[in-house]
């Protein structure tokens, strides 16, 4: 049994915009979400920038007295399903809740809480731990919640797979609802490690940049002059429905999804393979799922975090995965105006790369000044460009070497 699979909504919270269409709208104008941390005092660290999600008022989306029982990562993710569930026109009852699952993913999970309770413990003593620490914190609870507050009782689970984490989830979803295990998949990611702790651990190993003075250029894929990536917050939830199931009920159908691989490079803790092996596997894998050619390919919402040795090595993977055609393929990174939300990132990204399709406009590499010799595709510097692709491919790779890579297709009925 194999099903179509349709993407009827598009949720997205992050530093570019609370909803969907603002963070849209700037990415396709290439605004910079990029700025000085205001979550604490940074001045002691070396890395003092991050994409944040400015104005984010929980009580919009959730009641007050259940906000001190989820971490930041939940409420994003319940926030950015109310966007993704309200674009789609899907009602969860009765009918259909034992066919609705739900699958969202975080690297993290409830870093904040970690940190204050931790705080609570050394100076108050183990009594005056919160009781809704560990469920406030806890990376399945994001899915937990949105399970018990849309009704949906289908499959429930949630990934944390490091940066991959929402990619696994989407793609996950996909492969349940064709498998024929549920006609609707709630799906994607949220994150939120703008803390202490958080900062400091990435910066300690010398993963960020510290173009501290220049937020908004800081994040520079594949630019000659990177330093580093830029860490982000925030949620993207997607909707999946069976295709069938979402005709009948006359939804809006943004794009189907036709392939998913997910591969492990088996050789370093954060370091990507030295060939790019496990990057060109996993596009080859999905390729080889959807029945597609390479040549097919349009487009390509990339990792591409500004790290110098991951975008030289995801460049790689793709003249690998594409032979002489990624010359003409179209490749960017949503990275350098948002910064990387870590698990948050593919659902993101998956849901920028849909309404690339939706719109016919492919979103920009902003900073793009100095081209790395190194790193010579067709990045689509600074501005975006109107095309339209039948089939776009979104990659996302985390530590541990895990891999996983999404093609949507275009829908056209």
């Amino acid at each position: 049994m194999s099903r179509r699979v349709a993407v009827t909504g598009v949720g997205l919270l992050t530093p570019l915009g609370l909803g969907t269409e603002e963070t849209w709208e700037a990415v396709r104008s290439g605004k910079s979400g990029i700025t000085r941390i205001s979550a604490f005092d940074p001045s002691a660290y070396n890395c003092q920038i991050a994409g944040e999600v400015k104005d984010f008022d929980p009580t919009r989306y959730i009641d007050r007295k259940e906000i001190k029982k989820m971490g930041r990562f939940i409420q994003f993710a319940i926030a950015a399903t109310e966007f993704a569930l309200s674009a789609s026109g899907l009602k969860i009852d009765e009918s259909n809740a034992e066919r609705s699952g739900v699958y969202i993913g975080s690297g993290i999970g409830g870093f904040e809480v970690i940190e204050r309770e931790h705080k609570i413990l050394l100076e108050r003593g183990p009594g005056r731990i919160s009781p809704f620490f560990i469920p406030a914190t806890i990376i399945n609870l994001a899915a937990g919640y949105v399970s018990i507050r849309t009704g949906a009782k289908g499959p429930n689970s949630a990934t944390a797979t490091a940066c991959t984490s929402s990619a696994h989830a989407v793609g996950d979803s996909f492969k349940i609802i064709q498998r024929g295990d549920a006609d609707v998949m709630i799906c994607g990611g949220a994150e939120a490690p703008i803390t202490e702790m958080g900062i400091g651990g990435f910066a300690a190993m010398r993963a960020l940049s510290q173009r501290n003075g220049e937020p908004g250029r800081a994040s520079r894929p594949w630019d000659r002059d990177r330093d580093g990536f830029v860490v982000g917050e925030g949620a993207g939830i997607l909707i999946l429905e069976e295709l069938e199931f979402a005709r009948k009920r006359g939804a809006n159908i943004l794009a189907e999804i036709v392939g998913y691989g997910m591969t492990a490079d088996a050789f370093h803790m954060t370091a990507p393979s030295e060939d790019g092996d496990g990057a060109f596997r996993v596009m080859r894998l999905a390729l080889k799922d959807a029945g597609l050619q390479p040549e097919q390919i349009g487009y390509i919402n990339a990792h591409g975090t500004s790290t110098p040795l991951g975008d030289k090595l995801e460049t790689l993977a793709i003249k690998r995965a594409f032979g002489e055609h990624a010359r003409k393929l179209a490749v960017s990174s949503t990275k350098s105006m948002m910064g990387h939300l870590l698990g948050g990132a593919g659902g993101v990204e998956a849901g920028i790369t849909i309404l690339a399709m939706r719109d016919g406009v492919l979103p920009p590499t902003i900073n793009y000044e100095y081209p790395d010799p190194e790193c010579d595709l067709d990045y689509i510097p600074n501005e975006a460009r109107r095309a339209q692709v039948e089939y776009a491919l979104s990659n996302s790779f985390g530590f541990g070497g895990t891999n996983g890579c999404i093609i949507f297709k275009r829908y056209s009925g």
